[in-house]
């Protein structure tokens, strides 16, 4: 239930509407030159940016353009992050027996630390792709493509984190 009382529904069904839809109401913007919609002179002052334009949709509710923000649904696979998460669901287990946090490693890891485990992946991917056997030398397993995967991902990804947080990335 919404905070107005409307029950929320949500539908993975997206309402494409034709470009003359999209732009009418749409005035240009005499501030910055860009297409906006208009509803009133207070609302020129205040819509004037990068992102100008505000979609209407068939329902009525408006939102920015969004072809100058990051599109992480795209650039993401759900099947790659649901796996990775499984990996980094399996791997919570420490040799103790304890379940550790799963975001342990944002308490720091040595940044050499990851870049030696991202090259042990690396090279196990590296290994099974070329048709070759690699084994985990904790238990003697044997890796397979997706779990050596999913360590060059974790470790890169560590490994990025660590960078941006000494140049205190925001």
């Amino acid at each position: 239930m919404s905070s107005i009382g409307v029950p929320l529904l949500f539908v993975d069904v997206p309402v494409k509407l034709t470009e003359s839809e999209e732009m009418k109401d749409q005035q240009l913007c005499e501030h910055c030159g860009y297409n906006q919609f208009i509803v009133s002179e207070e609302s020129k002052k205040k819509s004037c940016g990068d992102e100008c334009v505000v979609r209407t949709f068939a329902s009525g509710a408006t939102r920015h353009t969004d072809d100058k923000k990051h599109d992480y649904e795209g650039f993401l696979s759900p099947w790659a992050i649901r796996r990775y998460g499984e990996y980094m669901h399996a791997h919570r287990v420490q040799v103790d027996g304890v379940l550790r946090d799963s975001d342990n490693w944002q308490k720091g890891i040595p940044r050499d630390q990851y870049m030696k485990s991202l090259l042990r992946h690396a090279i196990d991917v590296w290994s099974i792709f070329r048709g070759l056997f690699t084994f985990d030398k904790k238990d003697d397993s044997e890796v397979g493509i997706e779990d050596a995967l999913c360590g060059v991902i974790f470790n890169a990804s560590g490994l990025l984190h660590e960078i941006l947080r000494k140049r205190d990335y925001k």
